[in-house]
């Protein structure tokens, strides 16, 4: 789905997380971004998904990676999801879904015999210069960390 490739500078970008506070690229300079995007706050895969990486985040902190994740929930939505599950990490609340498009991962997809547009569930692992290294679009909720980190 997304056009972005390894090897790409990441795009800019800038939105609030779940606590309304601005994040931006810039504020990950110098440190290893693991970005991840879901589809929808506190629905089983994405759940799934954002544990997995909350239950590894001491193996990624040791790493010098940073994780956030993204998706078009509001920030109310996100700042519960991030509470309930005790996640370490930001959410994005990408309501207006400029980071989604500037990643090319929002477009079409098929559920259940419906056709919709839609998150795409990506991760991309951007280096300390702001180049993206890995693009996971074939995301194993319950092993991610593994597939980021192995």
């Amino acid at each position: 789905m997304t056009t972005l490739k390894i090897g790409d500078k990441a795009p800019d970008f800038s939105a609030k997380d779940q606590d309304g506070n601005i994040i931006s690229l810039n504020d990950y300079e110098g440190k290893k971004l693991v970005i991840f995007f879901y589809p929808k706050a506190s629905t089983p895969g994405c759940t799934a998904e954002a544990c997995n990486l909350r239950d590894n985040y001491e193996r990624f902190k040791s790493l010098n990676y940073e994780i956030l994740g993204v998706s078009a929930d509001s920030e109310k939505r996100q700042s519960n999801f991030k509470n309930k599950h005790e996640f370490q990490y930001p959410l994005l609340a990408d309501e207006d879904k400029t980071v989604i498009n500037a990643f090319g991962i929002w477009g079409p997809k098929k559920f259940m015999g419906r056709e919709y547009d839609g998150i795409h569930r990506t991760t991309f692992v951007i280096n300390e210069e702001g180049i993206i290294e890995d693009v996971i679009s074939k995301v194993k909720t319950k092993a991610h960390a593994e597939q980021i980190l192995d």
